[in-house]
């Protein structure tokens, strides 16, 4: 049953030429997120190239994949400290300037080594980006907004692999895999240039606020004042970390292990799977869309934050989790295609509606940082699900065997950190705690 939600659902948009400007930056940030996800499915992509022109097993393979994380939760927590501090166009211009130096090493032929360091440096600075990217958001729009203007930019990470598979594999096998990343690279460029042309002329550091000060027009928690430890201290911030670690452990698979799961693990041509790959990633867009509509409405209905962003989220979660642990059981067919589609379809919308969920107790001033904090904790799902899967598959009799072991390990995971995070993140619950905390800080203050 719906009950009143101590968060207000909806605040009016100033005027017009703002909420243009706020849908004109979504597009752009949506493009900024579908190229921080098309660099990550080229490696992917190029999965067969690399390892026979380097000669690396499937553990290797693995490595490699799973090194893009290993300085994730550092970029994380650092750069999404600094970021907080400046602002937000001169930030996301200089991420995007980042990942182009980080990529083009790799845009000629190289060494085993230079690819594991580009993919070190380019998961640091590529790390603080949905941070950043939901922060921006957050700003921008009404809590009753958020989660539709997230779900829109986060279809990037969807977006991404779905334009790169095709586009990205035609590339790979017209010329070699280093041609990827000069396409992006070159995307990026072009990306770039729009950017500081479109968005706010904005002084390089953002000014300094009173604690209690608005750095928005929808900051309805600018009453909380709180050390930022008592945040990451709190069971909504594990319940958060959870729910996204749950989504990652998806994500990070899909993009580094689906395409040779479809050729290696049922048996599929290269160029099948460039058709294929797409089609979890084009459903994926829907879901996050309708996930973000629905927690719009129910909070519009009624419903609480807990009801419309946490519980929502672990039900998408946990049927992702079924679905991967039945594919992994059933005989090749249909059947078994439409459950791969399905498992690898909901992972982003751990990292939207959920955040939506955290932005409903947190002050906007501390939203870059504790999101950042977030994507410290679940990015260890990147560096642990890659290269576990590859040791499996390394272990096993045959890789139709590791892949079935795998990935029925990672399902009945997903579905354990979804129930926990599911239960753990309540934002109105959170928001009662801080403003208690608030008024404790403030009288002892007082005191002295």
């Amino acid at each position: 049953m719906a009950r009143p939600a101590l968060i207000s659902p909806t605040i009016e948009i100033t005027s017009d030429a703002q909420r243009k400007k706020s849908w004109g930056l979504v597009v752009l940030l949506l493009i900024f997120f579908t190229m921080n996800f098309a660099d990550k499915a080229a490696i992917g992509l190029a999965s067969e190239q690399i390892r026979e022109s380097m000669n690396l097993s499937a553990a290797q393979y693995g490595l490699l994949s799973s090194a893009f994380f290993w300085l994730f939760a550092v970029g994380a927590v650092g750069l999404s400290a600094v970021f907080k501090k400046i602002s937000y166009n001169w930030a996301a211009g200089i991420l995007m300037f980042t990942w182009i130096l980080s990529m083009l090493p790799v845009t000629v032929p190289t060494t085993f080594s230079v690819l594991l360091v580009s993919r070190m440096l380019l998961g640091f600075f590529e790390s603080p980006a949905h941070a950043l990217v939901q922060s921006i958001l957050h700003e921008r729009f009404p809590p009753d907004k958020r989660a539709l203007a997230g779900a829109i930019v986060n279809s990037g990470s969807s977006l991404g692999p779905l334009l790169a598979a095709p586009a990205l594999t035609w590339v790979i096998l017209t010329w070699d895999w280093h041609a990827s990343f000069i396409v992006l690279c070159a995307v990026s460029v072009l990306w770039l240039i729009v950017w500081f042309a479109y968005a706010d002329k904005l002084p390089f550091k953002k000014p300094t606020l009173d604690a209690h000060a608005k750095q928005d027009a929808f900051d309805t928690n600018a009453d909380i004042n709180v050390p930022f430890r008592y945040l990451l201290m709190s069971r909504s911030f594990w319940g958060l970390a959870m729910l996204s670690f749950s989504g990652y452990l998806i994500s990070s698979l899909k993009v580094t292990w689906l395409p040779a799961f479809l050729s290696e693990g049922l048996g599929y041509s290269m160029e099948t799977v460039g058709l294929l790959v797409p089609i979890p990633y084009t459903i994926a867009i829907v879901v996050l869309l309708v996930a973000g509509l629905i927690s719009g409405r129910m909070l519009r209905k009624g419903y609480t934050s807990r009801a419309a962003r946490s519980f929502l989220t672990a039900g998408f979660l946990i049927f992702s989790g079924v679905c991967m642990m039945a594919f992994s059981q059933l005989p090749a067919g249909p059947l078994q295609l439409f459950a791969v589609v399905a498992a690898f379809s909901i992972n982003s919308v751990a990292f939207t509606v959920a955040f939506a969920g955290a932005s409903d107790f947190l002050p906007s001033r501390q939203r870059t940082a504790f999101f950042g904090c977030i994507i410290a904790v679940y990015s260890v799902a990147g560096m642990i699900a890659p290269l576990g899967l590859g040791i499996i598959v390394e272990l096993a009799p045959t890789p139709v065997d590791g892949y079935a072991n795998g990935f029925l390990l990672v399902g009945i995971l997903i579905c354990l950190f979804a129930v926990a995070g599911g239960l753990m993140l309540n934002p109105e619950r959170e928001r009662l705690r801080l403003l208690g905390l608030t008024a404790h800080f403030e009288k002892a203050n007082a005191a002295k």
